[in-house]
């Protein structure tokens, strides 16, 4: 049966949330697609944090499509949102793009240089392309042209309509203070930057102006931004009269017509759920605290638009381990494109699907990612029932919640996502992109080399997963830590060796033809010192006393010193094979 089959158990948190879902669908809307929904804002790079709130919904969404269900997975980009500030970092931005500041994303120039015609396209560009790599399926919807074109003007119309009632729920937190932030916690979304209940205007500015509260807020006529304040609101007429703070600009306008303005933040989610009829959508952190927009979107969508608030987890940080300083220079969190750059999307889908939302984990960008792909493949063989070069012994079975996550991993209910046709290890491609420094044909001899008996013969084999250790290498590796093979023998530490140094490095020379395999040279490597010693080369951890360890790295020390100059390296048979026996002979003193 192949791995990505139609579910038929609850095994994990994603069908636990899929039963709950199809449930309540069926209470809401009998017969109808069922809809879980992700907001993003395009206000600059979407990070990985940003993704889970797109995975969450993914995972769902694509266990209801296995058991047989219609489901929409709708992502609202929130291009209609005020342009809040200048993003540190950004290539093509300069002080200059600070004018824009109040003005909708959709109005904002891209950075200069990009292909896309205003800020939001050219971010949510990215993100769209990491997603189809991703083999999530959405559909996306632009607020712009949600408001712009009068979709939501009966809404709006309702909202000012009983903005008494609003007011009277928002007034409710008005008083209260905000909870402290706790150490760690990732910092309050900038949906929740909006004025008091989500103005979009200056953090003072709560929609209440002199003629009292109003949820709407218009773009200027003259200067385009949200520095205005409602002086006047006629529900008959539904005239509206606004004054612009920022170039003196006034107008009275007719609502009924009028589509330049969206409803503030803690108004608008509400007004959206109703409208869509979400079911299911989770909310970080920072929407979920006490007085926050999930909580008042909850009181709002029932007593004003007569909608049920969805369901939903509330997600936790997702952190990052250990980015270069080249990456981390571009300002902020790295986006899901940097991290398919250097993980087969596979792997990432993994991180989401294996933990819980409200569990917070790493994505790795340092050495880390080695272990996660060690991991990942030896799942990968536990799944599959047997064991593979690139997973080890692949010994006991996995856990059904485990055998799920590696289902979603791999694929959707659309089928399996493209893979490497031979995954190696992750860490040895990483060493041979280091060593070779990306010249084909030394990849090619040297992953050929690794298995004789079944030997590599060509580079697609190992594609994409060699193309993203390659990557990592280039951009996550700092060049003091990248390997570089020496030109010549180190004379002075050859000439000093003792007697037992000398004969360390004949035993493994003598080996090196019989041996010239990864497992040949991995059997050679650590018996030199269990033949020095007096035992079997095939003697186990268990029949050996502790002082073989010993000798075992002072070994592999010599030969890291005379092969790169440094203490460490890439594993010594990966780096045997990628220097090549006849160099190997050289710089060993033969």
């Amino acid at each position: 049966m192949p791995i990505v089959a139609q579910s038929t158990e609850t095994t994990d948190w994603v069908s636990r949330f899929a039963d709950e879902v199809i449930e309540e669908s069926e209470r809401r809307a009998p017969g109808k697609p069922v809809v879980v929904a992700s907001g993003l804002s395009p206000s600059g790079p979407i990070h990985l944090g940003n993704l889970r709130e797109v995975m969450t919904p993914h995972l769902v969404a694509d266990e209801i499509r296995r058991r047989g269900h219609e489901v929409r997975h709708l992502i609202s980009w929130d291009d209609y949102d005020r342009y809040r500030k200048v993003p540190n970092g950004v290539p093509g931005v300069d002080a200059s793009w600070a004018e824009h500041i109040g003005r909708p994303l959709t109005s904002v120039p891209a950075p200069a240089g990009s292909a896309y015609p205003n800020w939001a396209e050219h971010f949510r560009a990215a993100m769209v392309e990491a997603l189809a790599e991703m083999g999530v399926e959405f559909d996306g919807i632009s607020q712009t042209e949600q408001y712009t074109s009068g979709v939501y003007r009966e809404q709006v119309l309702h909202a000012m309509k009983h903005r008494g009632d609003i007011d009277a729920i928002l007034d409710q937190y008005r008083t209260k203070k905000a909870p402290a932030k706790k150490q760690g916690q990732k910092p309050v979304d900038e949906a929740e930057l909006e004025a008091a209940e989500g103005s979009g205007a200056a953090a003072e500015d709560d929609g209440t102006g002199s003629a009292g509260y109003f949820p709407y807020k218009p773009y200027c006529g003259g200067c385009g931004k949200d520095l205005t304040t409602v002086t006047a609101y006629d529900d008959d007429t539904t005239e509206l009269t606004y004054s612009c703070t920022e170039c003196a600009f006034a107008e009275t306008v007719r609502l009924s017509e009028f589509n330049r303005g969206k409803l503030v933040w803690k108004v608008d989610w509400p007004m959206r759920w109703a409208y869509e009829g979400v079911v299911f959508e989770p909310s970080g952190v920072d929407h979920s605290s006490p007085g926050s927009s999930f909580q008042v979107g909850g009181q709002i969508v029932g007593s004003v638009f007569g909608g049920k608030q969805p369901i939903g987890p509330m997600y936790a940080f997702v952190g990052i381990s250990g980015m270069a300083k080249m990456s981390s220079s571009k300002g902020g969190v790295p986006t899901p494109g940097d991290a398919l750059k250097i993980m087969e999307p596979q792997l990432l889908r993994w991180l989401y699907a294996r933990r819980r939302p409200n569990q917070s984990f790493k994505i790795a960008f340092d050495q880390e990612i080695q272990r996660l792909y060690d991991e990942w493949d030896k799942l990968g063989a536990k799944v599959a029932g047997g064991t593979s070069p690139a997973a080890g012994s692949g010994s006991g079975s996995a856990l059904p919640g485990d055998v799920a996550a590696y289902a979603r991993a791999i694929g959707t209910a659309a089928g399996e996502l493209a893979k490497t046709p031979r995954p190696m290890a992750y860490r040895t491609l990483a060493s041979v992109a280091d060593i070779t420094a990306g010249a084909e044909d030394q990849t090619l001899r040297i992953l050929s080399e690794l298995d004789p008996s079944d030997p590599i013969t060509s580079l697609d084999e190992v594609r994409p997963r060699l193309d993203k250790a390659e990557a990592w290498i280039n951009t996550q590796v700092p060049a003091d830590q990248r390997t570089v093979v020496r030109e010549e023998a180190d004379a002075e530490l050859l000439k000093s060796l003792d007697d037992q140094g000398r004969a360390s490095l004949r035993l493994l020379l003598d080996g090196l033809d019989t041996h010239w395999s990864l497992d040949g040279l991995t059997h050679l490597v650590y018996g030199v010192p269990k033949v020095q010693a007096g035992f079997s080369a095939d003697a186990t951890p268990k029949e050996l006393p502790a002082e073989i360890k010993v000798a075992q790295r002072t070994f592999f020390a010599l030969l890291y010193h005379l092969l790169v100059g440094r203490d460490t390296g890439p594993r010594l048979p990966t780096l045997l094979l990628a220097v090549g026996q006849e160099r190997v002979r050289k710089l060993l003193g033969q």
